[in-house]
């Protein structure tokens, strides 16, 4: 009831004031319309808002970083992985720094092994050069791979490495790793590649031969020539550092040769060649042999290697 007269006030003080407007006493108008608001607002029951409530969110888990780690050396890939295996093939041509090489204490060293990828992947730059066994010799744990290598192309891997402070003979053992975490190595039974070097704090080490390989090879390799069988040994020695040393070949049917003297700078490897040819009518068996005789700086013999000769 109460705001139906108010209502009926304000309409009645506006219409009074127009009409005044209407014969030319606008200040007056003004006055009136201004006085008829503010008493229709005061006559207004002031409204209650409710109290104001503090906004709430659903509670969530905070986030926790977490830093990647690589799956354990050694480990095989989870069930149910996608990793391909068919990726992780691999064959070394070729190796730097032979095996046994003498090193001062802490003395840096490059090894580089040339491998060749036999898989049907492209490798990228994610395959990982991962550390295996032994000493790490001051190395990484891991490196990525510096190319990418396509199917049946062979890459350098090389390494700088630190040869440990304390004397004896210290071996690295390292593999490849896929992108899908997959570690493997050389060769039919995926081999680690490794280098094994000796130190020695001594002033003047004991250099020599650490290895002498002989294999034959006879051509062709089967079948009969209308003139010869030609087999060729091959006889490859392995030093630990510089040295001169002296060799002769010693064969079954007492063909041998003179004594050969060799001088090498560094450790490293030569291989030195003998051949034998045998006619369709030399007698058949497999009695025949190569054999080395180490003469100098110490005189060694080195077990006969055999081969076969049969011509139908």
């Amino acid at each position: 009831m109460l705001k139906s007269s108010k209502t009926l006030l304000f309409a009645v003080s506006v219409t009074t004031a127009l009409l005044f407007a209407a014969c030319g006493q606008s200040p007056d108008a003004d006055s009136i319309i201004q006085t008829a608001v503010a008493e229709t607002l005061a006559a207004q029951p002031t409204a209650t808002l409710p109290p104001p409530t503090e906004a709430l969110f659903p509670t969530q888990t905070p986030f926790q970083l977490t830093t990647p780690t690589l799956p354990p050396l050694g480990s095989p890939a989870p069930q149910g992985s996608s990793a391909k295996f068919e990726c992780a093939k691999a064959s070394l041509q070729d190796e730097s720094v032979v095996d046994g090489i003498i090193l001062k204490p802490g003395e840096l060293f490059t090894k580089t092994w040339y491998i060749q990828n036999t898989s049907p992947c492209v490798w990228d730059t994610s395959y990982k050069i991962v550390f295996w066994d032994g000493n790490i010799m001051g190395g990484g744990y891991y490196y990525n791979l510096p190319q990418v290598v396509a199917p049946g192309a062979t890459i350098p891997i090389s390494l700088v490495l630190t040869a440990p402070t304390t004397d004896g003979t210290h071996r690295s053992e390292w593999k490849l790793q896929t992108s899908d975490g997959i570690n493997f190595g050389v060769g039919l039974y995926s081999a680690a590649f490794y280098t094994e070097i000796a130190v020695s704090s001594a002033e003047t080490p004991a250099y020599g031969i650490t290895n002498m390989d002989l294999v034959v090879v006879r051509e062709p390799a089967y079948g009969c020539q209308p003139a010869n069988m030609v087999y060729t040994a091959y006889a490859t020695f392995t030093t630990n550092g510089p040295l001169e040393f002296k060799y002769m070949w010693r064969q079954q049917d007492s063909n041998n040769s003179t004594p050969q003297t060799v001088t090498v700078s560094s450790a490293t490897q030569k291989t030195f060649t003998r051949v034998w040819k045998l006619g369709r009518n030399a007698a058949q068996n497999s009695n025949r042999w190569f054999q080395i005789v180490l003469l100098e700086p110490v005189y060694k013999e080195y077990p006969p290697v055999k081969f076969e000769f049969y011509c139908p």
